[in-house]
């Protein structure tokens, strides 16, 4: 079998296995869930083959023309080269830990059969955007991500927060859509094809005349397919979903895309000098306030959240400085880390015998009742944080010293201040991503909250899992980095020696200070009553957390839990947590300046449909009501009095005929 055969097979085999489920679900529920395993590890199994044939090398590339256009042809294309290969395999990889891991998790929901469905639909629409080489076929698979998100997220759509998170991620990412479409029709405008080969030719042999606003109108899309500032506001909200789908979301589809999009198309985004600035302050920005947001969360789900954000950010600051590598890099070794910290968190949310978001305050020393996740946690914790000999810590460190290359001035179309905008913000995030990751690991798992009921032991289906993806979060870095410039573009992503010592110094420095600030929050706990955060909730006794309570449902059941007084966050971020917590209350700015505007249009269209429009239609129809009442009064039935009006008629007619003629 060829290769382009090998890799049609890729997308195709799970978006069979979504349709089958779709359709017997409910008549064979006995199908279910190996028509959710069985396709998904075979598209696993061939993305590995299609991987190993394409081995770094030359591209596999293969097209045929979908439909003619008139004018810019769309085609059936494949361009996969070593980014797409790698990529690939790590979406299948995510894709079928998370239906393994699912059978357990969700077993029984009475609606995981359309679930599993959706879940194998979404890894085929991101399987046909890592291997088209088309952008309108890459423009289809984006958009059914986004419409499956929204059914996934939506799942427990009993609950008001699971309905609103759906349609918030909808709208935002499609807010960021209708520029991104509208850029990709002017990309093949100028350079005259839809094809990914020969836009990036155009863009070699200088064929863009717009790179300006092609480049930023992509950017916007990107933006909010992958959670970047300002349009990431809907991925913390999407924690409403089942923690399986979170995994899926965060480590290898939706959120992915739009970094995968961009390390694509590098070279049309280094054409625009003030894209490239664009782009690194948007990664700039990201990745600090995400910090500070997740150190201020309390739902666990919701910190893991704002770090995937982060670290997205980390992954554009890459592209901004030139080095998709590096990106592409921190992207394979983050969906590892990151699909097992909500797997395992999943097992948590489990152990405590419900599915809804678990608030880490009310959490109490639960290594010992889940000892799977405690154990493979700690390990995607390290890696988050980046401490070697972690994953983390060389995907990152590639990043930080991609940026270090370009700071010495304009290398290879990248501005300096782009490099020393990455430079500075990605330091900043290490020591908020240790301090984040050291808070999450001490409040979940030597937590002071009161005890949760013991719902026993984890499904087998998802303790393996864990410990499956804990093993390239311990080990993918350090074998990468060396081995994977020969499948991208050459450039070495051994990490450099100033970065790793400032890098890793940062990250110890956080994680330090977070264990130190949850030693005294835990000595003035112990001193202090805890009736009496109340008189006092700016002060040393307000460290413990109190205002937060009434801000969360209890995580298990319907028992109100006391709260941790532990919690360092407060210590760490002071009179800024609780704005940190809100999001820097960035929905409010866009309630204010979108929301209301919209709801105030809306208004004034429905008075004036009501008063204006709806009076000129009730007018048009009262006019011939009218004319048909004095024509009806008419209508008396006596002949005399018709015999009466005719020859009235005719006097009326025989004069109009004489006075016509006299004038004549």
């Amino acid at each position: 079998m060829t290769t382009t055969t090998l890799a049609v097979l890729v997308p195709l085999l799970p978006f069979l296995g979504a349709a089958a489920g779709l359709l017997l679900g409910r008549k064979a529920p006995g199908f279910v869930r190996p028509l959710a395993l069985l396709p998904t590890l075979a598209a696993l199994v061939v993305a590995v083959l299609v991987a190993v044939r394409q081995g770094g090398g030359a591209a596999v590339e293969a097209h045929t023309e979908l439909t003619p256009t008139g004018s810019v042809p769309v085609e059936l294309a494949l361009d996969i080269d070593g980014f797409a290969a790698l990529v690939a395999v790590l979406v299948a990889f995510v894709a079928t830990c998370v239906q393994i891991y699912s059978t357990g998790y969700l077993r029984d929901d009475p609606r995981y059969p359309s679930y599993a469905a959706l879940v194998s639909l979404f890894t085929s629409a991101m399987l046909l955007v890592v291997y088209s080489g088309d952008l309108i076929v890459l423009l289809v698979g984006w958009e059914v991500m986004g419409i499956c998100s929204y059914f996934l997220v939506g799942h427990y759509w009993e609950t008001p927060e699971a309905r609103a998170a759906s349609l918030k991620a909808f709208l935002v990412t499609k807010l960021g859509d209708v520029p991104f479409l509208i850029g990709l029709f002017a990309l093949a405008t100028d350079a005259g094809s839809f094809r990914v080969t020969r836009v990036l030719a155009a863009v070699a042999d200088g064929g863009l005349d717009h790179p300006t606003p092609i480049a930023l109108l992509l950017l916007a899309g990107v933006a909010g397919k992958s959670a970047q500032f300002p349009l990431h506001t809907w991925l913390p909200d999407a924690m409403a979903g089942p923690t399986p789908v979170s995994a899926l979301i965060h480590a290898a589809t939706m959120v992915a895309a739009g970094v995968y999009f961009v390390a694509r198309l590098l070279p049309v985004f280094e054409a625009s000098a003030a894209a490239m600035v664009v782009l690194a302050v948007m990664a700039a920005v990201t990745m600090t306030g995400s910090g500070l947001a997740a150190l201020a969360q309390d739902d666990i789900k919701r910190v893991l959240a704002y770090s995937t954000i982060g670290q997205l950010g980390y992954m554009t600051g890459a592209l901004a400085v030139g080095d998709r590598g590096a990106a592409v890099f921190h992207l394979l070794s983050h969906g590892a880390f990151k699909a097992l910290l909500f797997l395992a968190a999943g097992a948590v949310i489990h152990a405590a015998g419900t599915n809804s978001l678990a608030a880490m305050s009310r959490m109490r020393s639960l290594s010992d009742r889940v000892p799977d996740a405690y154990w493979t946690m700690t390990v995607a914790l390290l890696a988050l944080a980046a401490i070697p000999p972690f994953s983390g810590f060389f995907s990152k460190e590639s990043v930080l010293g991609a940026a270090e290359h370009v700071t010495d001035g304009h290398t290879a179309h990248v501005p300096g201040a782009a490099g020393w905008i990455v430079l500075v913000a990605g330091m900043a995030a290490a020591l908020l991503t240790a301090a984040y990751a050291t808070r999450l690991w001490l409040l979940a798992f030597r937590g002071r909250g009161a005890e949760a009921p013991d719902h026993g032991r984890q499904p087998l289906s998802m303790t393996v899992v864990l410990w499956v993806l804990a093993i390239p979060s311990l080990a993918f870095g350090g074998l990468a980095y060396r081995a994977l410039p020969d499948w991208f573009d050459g450039r070495a992503l051994t990490p450099t020696l100033l970065t790793s010592i400032l890098g890793t110094g940062l990250a110890l420095v956080g994680g330090l200070l977070t264990y130190g600030a949850w030693q005294r929050t835990s000595a003035l706990a112990d001193r202090t009553p805890l009736g009496a955060v109340a008189a006092h909730p700016e002060g040393d006794a307000g460290l413990v957390e109190a205002e937060a309570i009434a801000t969360h449902e209890p995580a298990y059941g319907d028992i109100a839990y006391a709260p941790d007084p532990a919690d360092p966050a407060r210590l760490l971020l002071g009179p800024l947590r609780r704005h940190a917590a809100a999001g820097f209350h960035l929905d409010a700015v866009y309630g204010a300046l979108f929301v209301r505007p919209v709801q105030a249009a809306a208004s004034l269209v429905r008075f004036l449909d009501r008063e204006v429009v709806d009076t000129y239609v009730r007018a048009a129809a009262a006019l011939p009501r009218l004319l048909g009442a004095a024509v009806r009064r008419a209508q008396t039935g006596n002949v005399q009095t018709y015999v009466s009006a005719l020859l009235a008629g005719t006097v009326v007619l025989a004069v109009a005929v004489v006075l016509v003629a006299t004038g004549a």
